[in-house]
């Protein structure tokens, strides 16, 4: 049963952030809240934080034995992950605009773009040139070198699926801002793991 709870608070706390987040209810919103439409970015992140605290409690209270462990052999390739992991942050970092994602640059400026890069114009400089979103392709190392029990495998699944649907759907926003510009960057690199761009430098 507490895995069954598990599930469910996970899912939703998912399906709940990718709703407020949505076209459809951001373009309600814009039209509903007017100006003060520019403070929802933070409320947005404010509330997910909130949400996510219960969740990650109940998730920690329930913890079990791994029944996977990365020891032995198995080490090296766990820092190699993590390290991976966290690259994609700082190199990801470097382009992103950290005031933006956090809804504080909204505030301040008039900006209506989906991009969360400084410039708010496609780029591929970089990190970009070798994955469309290194935040979300830097969360599934991070995610998976990591013991593994019964708790953090059903969470770590509904995660998974989570950040590639939601990058599905954003992709979506973003096609409909940039167009075909955006449709050729998506041919020529690899949205979270960068098998074009390996495969590039290979042959």
């Amino acid at each position: 049963m507490e895995y069954f709870i598990l599930a469910v608070l996970w899912i939703t706390f998912c399906a709940l952030h990718s709703a407020l987040i949505s076209t459809t209810f951001t373009n309600i919103l814009k039209l509903k809240a007017g100006n003060a439409y520019r403070f929802y970015r933070l409320f947005y992140n404010i509330f997910s934080i909130a949400t996510l605290i219960p969740v990650a409690l109940y998730t920690l209270s329930i913890k079990q034995e791994p029944f996977f462990v990365w020891d032995g052999y198995l080490l090296p390739i766990k820092y190699i992950l993590q390290a991976c992991g966290i690259l994609f942050f700082i190199l990801g970092g470097q382009h992103y605009s950290l005031s933006q994602f956090a809804g504080i640059r909204q505030i301040r400026k008039d900006i209506d773009h989906n991009l969360i890069n400084k410039t708010g114009k496609l780029s591929s400089r970089g990190i970009l040139g070798a994955v469309r979103h290194p935040f979300y392709a830097g969360l599934f190392p991070l995610l998976w070198a990591r013991d593994i029990d019964i708790t953090f495998f059903i969470v770590n699944i509904i995660l998974s699926t989570y950040l590639i649907i939601g990058t599905i759907l954003e992709e979506r926003k973003l096609i409909l801002e940039f167009g075909d510009a955006y449709r050729e960057y998506q041919q020529k690199v690899s949205m979270l793991f960068p098998l074009k761009f390996i495969k590039d430098k290979l042959l």
